[in-house]
């Protein structure tokens, strides 16, 4: 039977390199996540904003298609409905991190 030497056991669970820092990143990435979701919230709120105006025009009989009302209401709600799932998985993902032991 073969035993391993304690000097083999050192070399195995010694550190491979001496500067264990993270790089620093001095400038922010534009086209992130965090910039591309704030592009979906403003786009969001852009068709919420504009689906309001079209219900207003047509109660005021300025507009007399209700076809064109709602689209307008469904592409907001569309875009709401996907802003809240992308909100559920990013919080379902941060609670799923949480959970995992160090």
């Amino acid at each position: 039977m073969a035993v391993v030497g304690i000097e083999t056991i050192k070399a195995l669970s010694s550190p491979i390199g001496t500067n264990t820092a993270l790089p620093k990143s001095s400038k922010v990435d534009d086209n992130g996540f965090s910039s591309i979701f704030k592009d979906i919230i403003k786009e969001t709120n852009s068709l919420q904003i504009e689906a309001n105006e079209i219900q207003e025009k047509f109660l005021l009989g300025e507009v007399k298609d209700l076809h064109t009302v709602m689209i307008a209401a469904e592409k907001a709600s569309v875009a709401f409905n996907l802003v809240m799932e992308i909100r559920n998985k990013l919080l379902e993902s941060y609670q799923e991190l949480m959970r995992m032991p160090i």
